[in-house]
This record gives structure tokens, sequence and C-alpha cells, in this order.
């Protein structure tokens, strides 16, 4: 699996864009803000080819779905997240006032993901992981056979998800990470909503919130 990385909007998001040889992609976190970061993540597509079939957010803050709606309009595509991430969405248009920023009100979640679920996309298969804790129904994808998960803010390089938002709970953060990411190998490549890529062993190892 393929996954190249967009750093967008005044929050520093990561956008990701998974694809495999068969050329067929998935879109997460679309947070391309200004018409710029729309035109990067649209021209990286269209020079590569690829064909995106999946949108989809691992938690609805606003800094994950500014672009939810380009990326739906342009490309057809249905919103994928956890049910419980709705209420989190409909929060959105006055989180945006509050930040003084614009926001093309996200489509409602219509595809709906949970614990164990399987999304495929050409020959590549990922696994649903359920992790709240940073939000109330965040979600977490992970690739066994090429060792990488999409984390959204659960897990950083050295550190955890904010739990001061609405909806959010450190013990219940800690819990998802102690058994939904530590359990998988040291090996396995983590890719963070803000930040620079860690991995399973070096959080187990070094991360202040879980040593």
């Amino acid at each position: 699996m393929n996954i190249a990385t967009f750093t967008f909007n005044p929050f520093s998001e990561n956008t990701y864009v998974l694809y495999d040889e068969t050329k067929d992609c998935i879109i997460v976190d679309p947070g391309c803000y200004t018409e710029e970061e729309q035109t990067q993540l649209t021209d990286f597509i269209a020079q590569h080819a690829l064909v995106p079939v999946h949108l989809l957010n691992t938690h609805c803050h606003i800094d994950h779905v500014l672009g939810n709606k380009f990326v739906s309009d342009r490309y057809g595509l249905s919103l994928s997240s956890h049910a419980g991430e709705q209420i989190v969405l409909d929060a959105q248009p006055t989180v945006s006032q509050m930040y003084g920023i614009s926001y093309l009100r996200s489509p409602d979640i219509k595809i709906f993901l949970a614990q164990d679920d399987i999304l495929t996309f050409g020959n590549t298969s990922l696994k649903v992981l359920f992790t709240p804790g940073h939000s109330p129904a965040s979600i977490s994808l992970y690739n066994h056979e090429s060792m990488q998960l999409i984390a959204g803010d659960v897990l950083f390089d050295g550190s955890i998800g904010r739990t001061d938002l609405p909806g959010g709970d450190f013990k219940t953060l800690i819990d998802s990470i102690t058994t939904q990411l530590l359990k998988l190998d040291d090996k396995v490549v983590v890719y963070s909503g803000h930040g620079e890529i860690t991995t399973i062993g070096k959080e187990r190892r070094s991360n202040p919130f879980l040593t």
C-alpha cells in the first residue's frame, strides 16, 4: 500500500491518499482548505492516474473535514466514518465560526464503519479499529500486509491525542491505544493526523503517556 501525505490548513493536519497498483485510492481526512491545497490534492491524483473510491474520516473534528465537501463533489463519493462521529460533524459549522475560518458544510456520514469491518480498494484491505477517546468514535485503519496504520489523532510521535474537546476522555483514549494499537507489531508504521510518522515499537518504548 502506498501512502501520500499532504499537510493542510491552519492546523497543519495530515491528509492521506492510500493507493495500490490498481490505481484505486482512498482519501482519508481531507483537510484541504484553500484552492491551492485543493489543487495540490487533485493534481497528485490526476498525475498518478488514481481513481478515488472512498472518502473517509478517522474522526470529524474541523481540521479533518474541511475538504469533505470538495472531495465528495469532485469525485462523487459518499462519506465513510463511524456513526458516532455524526454528532461531532454536526457541530463543525459552529466550531468553524469559533475559529473564524470558512467551512463548506460536509455531507453527512452515509457509510458506517465499526470495529473489525474490512474496507477494500483495489487489491488492498484495511481493518477498522475502534479507537475513541480523542473524539467519541474515532477509528484507525490497519493494513496487515504492509504493516501500516492510519491512526488519526489517537497516537502521535511521542504524544497522544488531546482529550479536552467535547466527547474526549483520557482513560478511554489510553484504553483504545492499549487494547487496539499496542497489540500490533513493533514494526507497524503509524501515520498520524499531525506531525511525523512513528512506529508502534517506538511509542511502546518511549511515549511518556504510555510508559
